[in-house]
């Protein structure tokens, strides 16, 4: 019983906004951010808003989500996310899609996301449990961190009644049929992935 009541102590504050957890750091009105790990260093989490876009600069990993950004059926999510510099190992950033119970032990959602390296990878997420669809994969599609370690693409995420076709600046990388993917699920909240030790911004984030 302790254990369990630790565990679900834990889940609860760090899936509390920012602001809640410190007021000296906080996310943009309607954010809500879960970082992998208990207990974050939050002075090495800043997240500022300007004119729609969105600049994260992250010691810890984690996802950012607004309960807004809920979406069911057919839609269409897309967002352009720049790495301003390269970090010391690569690391990854994308969307977050089919997002369930994001603040309980039994987190569940599926992730798209890329890295400065050119490589993609494709995920699902059910509480501690990680179903990999797609390992790093390279493609042409993704736009190379440049000798500054920049960089800058277009993520897209398609979601039909048959699966989810997955768009990197405008090119299909992926379509997952649900017959195939039995834990495929797009429907739940929409938001965004950036790992740990990264200068992203994210801008046109829209959810249609």
């Amino acid at each position: 019983m302790k254990n369990l009541l630790l565990a679900l102590t834990i889940s609860a504050l760090t899936t509390l906004p920012l602001a809640a957890q410190d007021s000296a750091e906080s996310l943009p009105e309607g954010w809500t951010a879960r970082f992998d790990r208990p207990n974050p260093d939050m002075s090495q989490v800043k997240v500022a808003e300007d004119s729609g876009d969105l600049h994260f600069t992250l010691g810890p990993s984690g996802i950012f989500y607004r309960m807004a950004d809920t979406a069911s059926g057919a839609y269409t999510a897309s967002a352009t996310f720049t790495q301003t510099r390269a970090p010391q190992h690569p690391e990854a950033y994308g969307f977050i899609f089919g997002a369930r119970n994001l603040d309980t032990p039994n987190q569940d959602y599926m992730y798209f996301i890329i890295r400065g390296d050119g490589r993609y990878m494709v995920r699902h997420r059910a509480g501690e449990e990680v179903h990999t669809i797609a390992e790093w994969t390279e493609h042409p599609a993704i736009s190379k961190q440049d000798s500054a370690g920049a960089s800058t693409n277009t993520l897209t995420v398609q979601s039909t009644e048959e699966g989810v076709r997955l768009l990197i600046n405008g090119q299909e990388i992926a379509n997952y049929l649900r017959s195939d993917v039995p834990y495929l699920n797009t429907d739940g909240i929409v938001g965004l992935r950036v790992n740990h030790n990264l200068d992203v911004v994210v801008s046109d984030f829209k959810v249609e």
